[in-house]
């Protein structure tokens, strides 16, 4: 019998003794708390919340402002979506090595990638400014320009002509040659037919081609050296009320007089086939173009760009909610 009360007190002794130690350190902690000076506090919980964003953006999803009207009625000027970072694979750090993913960016694709043209001031600003944008969810950007507009660091397009792809344009209407086919399908029969959601926006009228074109005749004879003849001058005056002319069509016009007047300059007959015969796409890279077509700064001036350098998918339009609701997926 008194075996079995020493037992029941050992085992009463240990639990009061778990209790007072559980007290001790809930009071030291609360004497902590209170000895802390809220400034501290205050900075602590700031940047916990600073890292959680952060975390999140660099690695899963990031905030994006759409900075121009390339992607219209996709995507209009002020939007603000969230970008699917993980799905290709993020960065290790902005600007720094990606992580491997094996899902690769689809034709049709919303892309988020560095623009080409853009001049970096350095990997230690670079790091700076995409923190900054990151944790004030793009409404703040501290690289800007000499005007102090906003510098397009990225660019977000549509994936349009994957590795192996031809794609020529005929008066600002694409037509693709898909690898290992031997036909051209027009782009507009191809969406209709599979039923994608998009809609690809023309600012220029098919009536003003003439003019346009005849503005790029003339443009040759000036690279000649020679006299416009007064209906030719006449004609290309027309095309300068054009806002959004198609630049391809104009150099396209112009590359043939220039090679009709001079075929012994292999240069011309080079630029020309770009536009006769059709870019190529080659593998590991995607030709990124805008669904407003006449209004976007794309792969057709700059090229296809790298797979490794895709950055994130179009994910989820975030903003505006009022007074139009836009929120919704991008697709």
């Amino acid at each position: 019998m008194i075996e079995g009360r020493d037992f029941f007190d050992t085992i009463q002794g240990l639990t009061e003794g778990y209790l007072s130690r559980r007290k001790r350190i809930k009071r030291i902690k609360k004497e902590k708390q209170r000895a802390k000076n809220p400034v501290l506090d205050w900075i602590e919980a700031f940047l916990w919340a600073a890292g959680v964003v952060l975390l999140i953006n660099q690695y899963f999803f990031q905030a994006y402002q759409i900075p121009s009207g390339s992607m219209i009625d996709t995507l209009l000027i002020k939007d603000r979506i969230f970008v699917n970072k993980i799905i290709y694979g993020p960065e290790l750090l902005p600007g720094m090595a990606k992580l491997p993913s094996f899902i690769k960016p689809k034709r049709n694709d919303v892309i988020i990638f560095e623009n080409p043209s853009y001049i970096s001031q350095g990997p230690v600003f670079d790091i700076a400014q995409r923190i900054i944008y990151m944790l004030t969810l793009s409404l703040v950007d501290i690289d800007r320009d000499e005007s102090g507009d906003p510098k397009v660091h990225f660019l977000i397009k549509r994936a349009v002509g994957m590795g192996g792809d031809r794609f020529i344009t005929e008066q600002g209407e694409l037509k693709i040659r898909f690898a290992g086919e031997d036909r051209w399908a027009v782009e507009r029969e191809y969406i209709a037919q599979r039923g994608m959601e998009h809609r690809l926006s023309r600012l220029m009228e098919s009536a003003a081609y003439p003019s346009l074109l005849a503005a790029g005749r003339a443009a040759a004879y000036i690279d000649l050296g020679l006299t416009l003849p007064e209906d030719l001058a006449a004609a290309a005056s027309r095309a300068n009320t054009l806002r959004y002319p198609d630049y391809l069509a104009h150099e396209r016009s112009r590359l043939e007089l220039l090679r009709g007047a001079r075929p012994q300059e292999n240069r011309y007959r080079t630029l020309l086939a770009r536009h006769t015969q059709g870019w190529y796409v080659p593998e590991g890279r995607i030709l990124p173009l805008g669904d407003n077509r006449d209004n976007s700064r794309d792969g057709r001036y700059f090229g296809p760009v790298r797979v490794s350098k895709i950055l994130g998918k179009g994910a989820l339009i975030y903003w505006p909610l009022f007074p139009t609701w836009r929120a919704g997926l991008i697709r």
